[in-house]
C-alpha cells in the first residue's frame, strides 16, 4: 500500500480592504446581491457574481423551494446564467457571499459538493480554471486560484471514455 496526499493552499485576507480593487468590486458586488436570494426556508442568503473573460458581469443567487430538494445554489445559477447567455465563454473569478441574519456571516464559506463538481466542469468545459473569492458580509477572504482545488478527487467527462 502506498500512500498519497493532496494538498492546495489558500490566500487568506484579513478583509476586504487587502484585496485588489478588481477583487473588492466582485466581492462587494457579491455581498450586495444576496438581497436578491429567495432562501424563506433556511434564511440563508447566498450571492455570487462572475467576472467573465469578455469583460461581462454576471451575478446569481440562491432559490429555494418548497420542495425542498429542488433549491439551487447561488454558483450553480449563476453558472447556467453564464453558459446560457455566453456560451463557451471562460470565468476569471467567482466571487461567493452570503448573508445569515441567525449568525455572524463573519467568515468564508466554500459551495457545496454539488457546485463544486459544476464549478471544476464548467472549468474543464471553457479550459480556463476559475479563481474563486469567498467571503461572509464581513471578516476574513478565501481565495483559491482554481475551482477544482476543492475537489481534489473529482468525476469528469474523462471518466466516461
Amino acid at each position: 500500500m502506498t500512500q498519497k496526499e493532496i494538498h492546495f493552499s489558500v490566500e487568506v485576507y484579513k478583509d476586504v480592504e487587502e484585496l485588489t480593487t478588481e477583487d473588492a468590486a466582485l466581492l462587494t458586488a457579491a455581498r450586495k446581491v444576496t438581497e436578491h436570494a429567495y432562501a424563506p426556508y433556511s434564511n440563508f442568503l447566498v450571492g455570487a457574481v462572475a467576472s467573465l473573460a469578455n469583460g461581462e458581469t454576471i451575478s446569481g443567487t440562491n432559490q429555494e423551494n418548497a420542495s425542498y430538494p429542488v433549491g439551487i445554489c447561488a454558483e450553480r445559477v449563476l453558472l447556467s446564467c453564464i453558459a446560457s447567455q455566453y456560451p463557451g465563454v471562460a470565468v476569471n473569478a467567482i466571487a461567493i457571499s452570503y448573508d445569515n441574519p441567525k449568525g455572524e456571516s463573519d467568515h468564508p464559506i466554500s459551495p457545496c459538493g454539488i457546485c463544486r463538481q459544476t464549478l471544476a466542469e464548467y472549468e474543464e468545459r471553457v479550459k480556463q480554471p476559475i479563481r474563486l473569492i469567498m467571503s461572509g458580509m464581513k471578516g476574513e477572504v478565501f481565495i483559491v486560484e482554481k475551482a477544482r482545488q476543492l475537489l481534489p478527487l473529482s468525476f469528469s467527462a474523462s471518466d466516461l471514455v
